[in-house]
């Protein structure tokens, strides 16, 4: 058991408690799109600036509609229960993520545009979620980022008393290291196809979430899976195709070695 006795941290400020992790959540916003903007200045794009900013405008209202869509269905019955407010409140970066994949695409055909989008937003988008997982991990029980009660070595107490997987911290060490290979990807001598980058980080980072979501106390599920699983799998069918040439290609590989 690791002991934290500092978790939920609240600090105190003029004699309000902070919002640790909300704060974290607006600065993963302001970080991640200042870093966006640097890469966008120091590379080259193909997509107009025009054409950019309606796919912007599309990530956003399909991360908004989707964020609360699928967190909703993560416990129907409890949200439908604490009324719209909390409803609306309510959000996962999961329908964020796969929202504003299909509100770029549909942005994309509205304007015509074909060139692929999504690289430039890959490394950001993993930068503004660890950051996020800080505020989640920090903010312990009041956060659904917790797993389920455990005897592993890793066990942390989050705010209750009891032994649990710390998922946020797994969560952050695994984008890190999804960071880090994706940025020698990026440069690596392999020749890319536009829009690779955020592939990988979509079918990867989606895939990561199918396994760990069973270490999470969920109670509410579809056919024995959470709303999230779901998710995965359908995100997993649209890039299907992805997915075959990328193990089509490790074949290939392992087979010359």
């Amino acid at each position: 058991m690791i002991l934290l006795s500092f978790i939920p941290f609240e600090p105190e400020l003029f004699g309000h408690k902070v919002n640790v992790h909300l704060v974290l959540e607006y600065l993963a916003f302001l970080v991640g799109f200042r870093y966006y903007l640097f890469l966008r200045k120091n590379s080259t794009d193909n997509i107009s600036s025009n054409n950019r900013l309606s796919i912007i405008i599309g990530a956003i209202f399909g991360a908004l509609f989707f964020s609360r869509l699928v967190a909703f269905f993560e416990n129907p019955f409890l949200h439908w229960n604490q009324g719209w407010i909390a409803i609306l409140n309510n959000k996962t970066i999961m329908g964020g993520l796969f929202g504003g994949l299909l509100g770029v695409e549909l942005a994309k055909k509205i304007i015509g545009e074909r060139q692929s989008s999504g690289d430039l937003f890959t490394l950001p988008i993993i930068l503004g979620i660890i950051i996020g997982r800080i505020g989640c991990f920090l903010a312990g029980m009041k956060e659904f980022a917790y797993g389920k009660t455990t005897h592993f070595f890793l066990g942390m107490d989050l705010g209750d008393g009891l032994d649990r997987h710390p998922i946020a911290l797994y969560e952050i060490c695994f984008l890190i290291l999804l960071f880090i290979g994706l940025k020698k990807l990026e440069h690596s001598a392999v020749s890319l196809e536009n829009g690779s980058l955020f592939k990988v980080f979509m079918v990867s980072y989606f895939g990561f979430r199918f396994l760990v979501e069973f270490l999470k106390p969920n109670s509410f599920y579809i056919l024995g899976l959470s709303s999230i699983q779901i998710l995965c799998l359908l995100c997993f069918l649209y890039y299907h195709q992805s997915i075959r040439q990328g193990i089509s290609y490790a074949r290939k590989k392992l087979h010359l070695l």
